[in-house]
């Protein structure tokens, strides 16, 4: 089966093409992927792998913001990753990653996700890390301690800015799941 894969930024994306998407990821998901989620992986630049049947894998990277040390920092945030049912476990994941891989290398501080156990492997793989650190997020109450987000995020570091673990992760806020 011939696969393409495409990048495009969400504004080059059409309804259809948005649509085909967002199908997906509901069946990617089982159900568990809500409007806040796929709001969560719009704004920013997409990786959709075709084959001859359709739309067969998708991700997104949008920016966020993260303090660390001291200091603020753009991050590419890893966002619906989800491989049609039937073509899983064929490297179309893969493919996905390595897309927004070079996009978040190229244009970012570093690259961060939240991966569900099944997913982590995926990324383990490739080369992102398990954060071992405290995660928190500046809420419009002030920084609030994720604890439930402390074993599935992942970091992608720029070799020109190590992270240390010994300093939490401050991420910037948003509705719904906040990693």
């Amino acid at each position: 089966m011939t696969t393409r894969l495409r990048t495009a930024h969400t504004t080059d994306l059409t309804p259809a093409d948005l649509r085909a998407v967002r199908t997906l990821l509901d069946d990617a998901f089982d159900g568990d992927f809500d409007d806040e989620d796929w709001e969560h992986g719009l704004g920013g630049m997409h990786a959709l792998v075709h084959d001859d049947v359709g739309l067969a894998a998708h991700g997104s990277v949008v920016m966020r913001r993260l303090r660390h040390r001291g200091r603020w920092l753009r991050v590419g945030y890893v966002e619906a990753v989800g491989v049609r049912p039937d073509v899983r476990r064929t490297g179309l994941g893969s493919r996905v990653m390595g897309a927004l891989e070079r996009i978040v290398d190229g244009a970012y501080d570093l690259g961060a996700l939240c991966a569900s156990d099944d997913g982590a492997r995926l990324y383990t793989a490739r080369g992102w890390q398990l954060w071992t650190g405290r995660i928190c997020a500046l809420g419009p109450d002030g920084i609030v301690h994720l604890p439930d987000e402390e074993d599935s995020t992942y970091v992608r570091p720029a070799l020109a800015r190590p992270l240390d673990a010994a300093h939490e992760l401050l991420f910037d806020w948003r509705d719904g799941d906040v990693l």
